[in-house]
């Protein structure tokens, strides 16, 4: 929000706000609502498995066409289509035979399986959104592989990216004596954000995928909020065409996480507990995980632990602190398992640590989509 505020002080009218931060559906949703500043949210998951769909078929990326619909880290491949013929009947068989494939995503292959259709984000993205994988060390295990932090890790992701800040931090003045980096076109990535940019100011014609306020977009999901859906950009600027109906599986799993996200962010923008509460209370996965007094008590703890970032809270924590320290004293707080790290963690590397494998490093560090090879 602070961007925003900045953004309307001093940029020029019609200014865009383009927002990869997650949770992605969420702040874009609160950029819109809660200012003045059109803002879209891009993520590469639809580009990640437009490109691995296309490989387990036996295509190359560009041989295949697509058309994804859904909310973020849960959109569907509603269309897949080798030279207009009609591919996703034969996605999961191609998938329950590939060797790599049929261990890194039993996740998403297990819900292509009951919803018939693929879904955009990795296996540890999309096992998040749902009620169903992580409910218990030992069904975790079933379904996730640590061959790679995307495909379930507990944690991945901030460890990879706890890596990749600390070698930046140690790295960086070796950068600067390397030369200059080549913006070749060859070498050019997938990212949506620099082809918007190249549309806007050139009107050459871009195809991708973005997260912008439904309005109609997605028509059997709330107008209000935020889906990821096809759009095209020239000079005239961003437009979304008409996706119609999801199916109704895949329709009922993005609504139930679109109920969170719109109680998340009024929670958030008001620094209301109630809402906050009741956001993490119907969350899918943590419903499936926790009961509501454990789910109380975490909201305090959460809230507590982020005291300094969370300054709408502030009135609330103080209360929070209170509630803790009186369950402390007369021995009414839940119990919690000291040092438990989750089922699955991986150890994060060390900078000496490393050192081992400087180029992997230095890769994970540079490189946006940190589950790209």
């Amino acid at each position: 929000m602070e961007f925003c505020r900045d953004i309307e002080e001093v940029a020029a009218p019609g200014c865009i706000l383009l927002n990869y931060a997650n949770p992605n559906a969420m702040v874009t949703w609160m950029c819109n609502k809660y200012s003045t500043v059109p803002t879209i949210g891009l993520c590469h998951g639809v580009q990640g498995g437009h490109r691995q769909i296309a490989n387990a078929l036996g295509y190359k990326q560009e041989e295949v066409d697509i058309i994804c619909a859904g909310i973020n880290h849960m959109t569907w491949y509603i269309s897949v289509k080798h030279k207009g013929e009609d591919l996703t009947g034969k996605i999961l068989e191609a998938y329950e035979k590939d060797p790599v494939l049929s261990q890194t995503e039993k996740v998403r292959i297990d819900m292509l399986r009951r919803f018939g259709y693929y879904s955009t984000e990795s296996n540890g993205h999309l096992s998040e959104y749902v009620p169903w994988y992580r409910k218990n060390e030992q069904e975790l295990l079933k379904w996730i592989d640590l061959s790679d932090w995307i495909n379930g890790e507990t944690g991945g992701y901030l460890r990879v990216c706890q890596e990749g800040r600390s070698w930046f931090e140690t790295d960086f003045p070796n950068w600067m004596k390397a030369p200059p980096m080549s913006y070749a076109p060859e070498n050019r990535s997938q990212e949506h954000g620099s082809y918007i940019i190249e549309s806007l100011e050139t009107g050459r014609i871009y195809r991708g995928h973005f997260n912008v306020v439904n309005n109609g977009a997605i028509s059997n999901l709330p107008d209000d909020c935020i889906v990821e859906v096809p759009g095209y950009v020239d000079a005239n600027g961003i437009n979304i065409p008409r996706v119609g109906d999801l199916p109704l599986g895949p329709a009922a799993c993005c609504l139930s996480n679109i109920a969170v996200q719109r109680m998340a962010v009024e929670a958030a923008y008001r620094g209301d507990i109630d809402l906050l509460r009741q956001a993490m209370m119907m969350d899918p996965l943590t419903g499936a995980v926790c009961t509501p007094p454990q789910i109380w008590q975490m909201v305090d703890e959460m809230l507590i632990a982020g005291e300094k970032w969370l300054p709408q809270y502030a009135e609330e924590i103080q209360k929070a602190k209170v509630r803790m320290e009186e369950g402390r004293r007369n021995g009414t707080l839940l119990p919690t398992r000291d040092g438990y790290k989750g089922a699955a963690l991986l150890h994060t590397k060390t900078v000496e640590e490393m050192q081992a494998d400087r180029a992997a490093a230095t890769r994970n560090a540079a490189e946006a989509d940190k589950a790209k090879k």
